[in-house]
């Protein structure tokens, strides 16, 4: 595709993702720099994507007749590009995010009711619909229709169900790193667009009963029930699952500093406010800049995109339906809406959920 046609088609497309920000409030926090990062990408001539250059060094001789090469030369790259690779080649910037979202997450009520985590888990089968749609692609076009391993390639994809960018970051910069772009862009936009995806299948798929349903109240949950958890949550997760450790680390270092209280409340406060925000911002700005037109319009990027989009709708399903099953074996019912929540788009899918909820 020429490239200017290829700006004209991604210019109006960043200008929409910043209309959905600006004009109707859709998680402006990550349309806004990511829109904006798009725009920046696809204006021509400024090298803000660029990546630094290293020219051949100067080669001169020393009075013995001795050559010495006096070094490269480096023509520095774009801002944007230092962005992405310091912080998300790097898996950096999801750390951040994840010390960030630990220190404004209340695990009370998981603690006082541990069944609704099957919700979470049912939500988790986007994953692997991704998967197997990704195997699929690379069956039917080819063996290198991703540029990298299909298996490796259809597991980053297949994160993108989950709805949880940080995750996928993580994991495609380890598996797939050729794919991080796309995949990043994908699980980011999908994040940021829970408030047009979700509403029309939670309502789909339940009755107007079901979404009336009033939860019991909680027991009350001690102090010491929410420090231990972080806790032991990481020490299962370093017996079970080492790899996972950094991301978990980090989330449960955050919540251990919210839940320790006044004695480390400002680290608490850093954490979940100007770290969180600043990291944000720089990592809305990097997945943007992937929005450039000669990397985002091409058959394997809109295929991700559109295994992710279906993934995404499938987990939201699964944990709408695992509620209701669960409450075909409980007494105490669970509002069906709350299932949506379990994909790990945080906080947005749970925004989504009280806001449909009391729309009824």
């Amino acid at each position: 595709m020429p490239y200017g046609l290829g700006q004209f088609i991604m210019i109006p497309i960043c200008l929409v993702l910043l209309y959905l920000a600006i004009v109707k409030g859709f998680e402006p926090l990550l349309l806004l720099p990511i829109g904006f990062g798009g725009l920046l990408a696809n204006c021509p001539l400024t090298g803000i994507t660029a990546p630094a250059m290293m020219h051949d060094g100067v080669v001169t001789f020393l009075a013995s007749g001795i050559p010495l090469m006096t070094g490269g030369v480096i023509e520095p790259g774009g801002f944007l590009y230092y962005f992405f690779k310091f912080g998300i080649d790097t898996g950096v910037f999801p750390i951040m995010i994840f010390m960030g979202v630990g220190a404004m997450t209340d695990f009370g009520p998981l603690i006082a009711n541990p069944k609704t985590a099957l919700l979470g888990a049912a939500a988790q089968f986007g994953i692997f619909f991704a998967l197997f749609g990704a195997l699929g692609l690379a069956a039917i076009f080819g063996s290198d229709f991703f540029g990298c391993d299909p298996l490796k390639a259809a597991a980053s994809i297949g994160i993108i169900g989950g709805a949880d960018g940080p995750t996928a970051i993580w994991l495609t910069s380890r598996l797939a790193p050729e794919l991080l772009g796309a995949i990043a862009v994908a699980a980011y936009s999908y994040m940021a667009l829970v408030p047009i995806i979700q509403p029309p299948i939670m309502k789909a798929l339940t009755t107007k009963e079901e979404r009336l349903i009033r939860m019991p109240a909680l027991r009350p949950v001690k102090k010491i029930e929410k420090i231990c958890f972080p806790l032991i949550v990481l020490l299962l997760c370093a017996f079970l699952l080492p790899s996972a450790v950094p991301l978990i680390g980090a989330l449960m270092i955050g919540n251990l500093a919210r839940e320790v209280g006044p004695s480390v409340s400002r680290i608490a406060d850093t954490m979940s406010n100007a770290l969180i925000n600043i990291v944000t911002i720089m990592l809305g700005l990097s997945v943007g800049s992937k929005l450039a037109c000669e990397k985002f319009l091409s058959g394997t990027t809109l295929g991700i995109l559109a295994l992710g989009l279906v993934a995404f709708c499938v987990g939201t399903a699964a944990g709408v339906l695992m509620a209701k099953l669960m409450n075909v074996f409980s007494k105490d019912k669970v509002n069906p809406l709350i299932g949506s929540a379990g994909v790990s788009a945080v906080p947005m899918a749970a925004r989504v959920s009280n806001k449909v909820s009391l729309s009824e």
